[in-house]
């Protein structure tokens, strides 16, 4: 699995535990996103496997983080893949807005700290960290 990336400074040992993630048995695909936009910032994986890209323009059928449009700046193999990886970005962005705002509605002093959707097919772990989430898609297990 290629990485994409953006120029971009991430830590050597948060390089060295994504490279790790990948390898793990069941791990389809991780994306990491800026966390003030929702901007794809690294793929690893095949996205468009995951879910194919279904849009040929973005902005008009899914809506954008706040702050900006998503980067076209990410090196992929294909356009499909890119789009694929921004339109699940999307999602995410938006699912995690949703859910950020029930823990703020609940309580104000709490914290959203990690999402799983989980799926017949797939699981979703969302971490959302100091300066970028991490979405890993893997496999579901067997129950």
């Amino acid at each position: 699995m290629a990485e994409k990336a953006l120029p971009t400074v991430v830590p050597e040992s948060t390089e060295e535990a994504l490279h790790r993630l990948s390898k793990k048995p069941g791990v389809k695909a991780w994306l990491m996103l800026d966390r003030t936009n929702g901007a794809v910032l690294k793929t690893n994986g095949q996205i468009s496997a995951i879910r194919p890209a279904r849009s040929t323009n973005t902005k008009a059928s899914l809506p954008s983080p706040t702050g900006g449009s998503f980067s076209t700046d990410v090196n992929a193999n294909t356009d499909n893949e890119t789009q694929a990886a921004q339109e699940l970005a999307s999602m995410v962005w938006s699912f995690l807005s949703t859910a950020g705002s029930l823990v703020d509605e609940i309580d104000a002093e709490d914290e959203l700290k990690l999402l799983r959707l989980r799926t017949k097919k797939q699981e979703l772990v969302i971490v959302p960290e100091a300066k970028y989430l991490l979405v890993v898609v893997h496999d579901t297990p067997p129950v």
